[in-house]
């Protein structure tokens, strides 16, 4: 199965907007508004409308990068999920009923992990026994 590419231009904007954001050179850039800010101030008298240029452009940038920033976070999250459910289905012996385990509630994400828990310590205690913590334990 091959990956198409998304034709959505939202999708695109926020992987582009990522990308972008995340080299050094758009930090420096920022850095460059917020210098070339700070030496108008004395021009400008320090005056509450050039405090308000720096506060409104941050606040907006801020903003639209939340969104976009978590629309990239979602995409990305939900690749790991569908990654690590293909490994489960084709390891031998896995748990099949694990797959898609973040679409359950809460109660029943506790049940899952306490069972899990309770692996872990079998496994512990069996290390310090001297024993090996190798084996494969069923789930129960």
């Amino acid at each position: 199965m091959r990956p198409v590419k998304s034709r959505s231009w939202f999708i695109h904007l926020t992987k582009q907007t990522a990308r972008v954001s995340g080299r050094p050179s758009t930090f420096l850039l920022a850095v460059l508004v917020i210098l070339v800010w700070l030496i108008t101030g004395p021009i400008f008298r320090w005056s509450d409308t050039w405090q308000l240029v720096i506060n409104t452009g941050t606040t907006i940038v801020t903003f639209l990068m939340v969104f976009l920033i978590q629309s990239t976070q979602n995409r990305d999250a939900e690749a790991v999920q569908i990654k690590l459910d293909e490994i489960l289905r084709v390891t031998t012996g896995a748990h099949n009923a694990l797959m898609d385990l973040e679409e359950l509630e809460e109660q029943e994400l506790d049940a899952v992990r306490t069972r899990y828990v309770r692996l872990a310590a079998a496994a512990r205690a069996q290390l310090l026994k001297g024993l090996a913590d190798t084996d494969t334990p069923t789930a129960d």
